[in-house]
């Protein structure tokens, strides 16, 4: 399993707007690819036009290879594009430890 991490700014003003577009976009779009597992999003409490896209992955190439080489990549682009303040930062990681608070 990968965890993609998108560190994601849009532009000041229009959180409840792209709200509504980040869930479209991961409900109608990403859930749909190949080796989709999960996915959270966080909101900033201090900076709220920071979010953090949190996916999980059966495999890096399920997202960096068939996802981004799809069709389906421009479509998410075109949900939640036009609210980014500058491209997403946009990392993958491996679970170390697996603990779990009780």
């Amino acid at each position: 399993m990968v965890l993609e991490l998108a560190d994601i700014r849009i532009l000041p003003g229009k959180g409840a707007e792209f709200d509504a577009a980040i869930e479209r976009g991961v409900e109608t779009v990403i859930a749909k690819a190949k080796g989709f597992r999960g996915y959270q999003v966080h909101k900033g409490i201090e900076s709220p036009e920071r979010y953090l896209l949190m996916i999980r992955w059966e495999t890096l190439e399920n997202h960096t290879v068939d996802f981004r080489g799809s069709a389906a990549f421009a479509e998410w682009r075109a949900i939640v594009g036009p609210w980014f303040a500058a491209p997403p930062l946009v990392e993958h990681f491996e679970l170390l430890i697996p603990k779990v608070a009780p």
